[in-house]
């Protein structure tokens, strides 16, 4: 989110594109954290495969947010 937030403040559509991508990355990253919980018991399975479609999500929303710019 933070990364959009920012880039939401560019002048330039491209910056602001940039911003997005970057949150998407972000997004993958957080997704491979959320495996390493699991691995290690720190959150439970049915937690996880919550959050995991919440990020699935995301990740689909984030590449039309890119397109409509």
């Amino acid at each position: 989110p933070n990364n959009i937030a920012e880039g939401s403040a560019s002048i330039h559509a491209a910056e602001f594109k940039q911003f997005l991508n970057i949150a998407r990355r972000s997004l993958f990253e957080s997704a491979s954290m959320l495996l390493v919980f699991e691995s290690m018991a720190i959150v439970s399975a049915e937690e996880i495969t919550s959050l995991l479609s919440g990020c699935d999500q995301l990740s689909r929303m984030i590449p039309n947010l890119i397109k409509s710019r």
